[in-house]
């Protein structure tokens, strides 16, 4: 399943291998390294130079998702005040940019793959 996979950040070709590197257990604030090509089947997942400049686009997408889903949660429903959200949304974007950067890449890497 695919949505499966790039949640799990895996290889868009096999579904196996990781596209990232393992991390350590440790809280680790680094950014996460990718794998040239996937440890599976070899499949290569940058296709140029400035490939994954698109996938700041997607990273800023599922950021604002973010902050507006917790917005009308928190303004609406539980009653914050514009300020407490506002804390909290920069808490969550920083949070959550290690996930979202990862996930984007993702996104980006099954967007443009075409199966052989």
């Amino acid at each position: 399943m695919k949505i499966l996979s790039v949640f799990k950040n895996r290889c868009p070709n096999c579904e196996k291998g990781r596209i990232f590197q393992k991390e350590s257990e440790f809280v680790n604030i680094s950014i996460p390294k990718m794998n040239n090509t996937c440890p599976s089947c070899k499949f290569k997942f940058m296709k140029e130079t400035g490939f994954f400049y698109g996938a700041m686009y997607v990273s800023y997408a599922l950021t604002v998702a973010e902050g507006f889903i917790w917005f009308i949660l928190g303004y609406f429903i539980l009653g914050l005040s514009l300020m407490t959200n506002f804390l909290i949304i920069t808490s969550l974007a920083f949070l959550l940019s290690k996930f979202n950067f990862k996930i984007s890449r993702t996104i980006w890497i099954y967007i443009f793959y075409k199966q052989p």
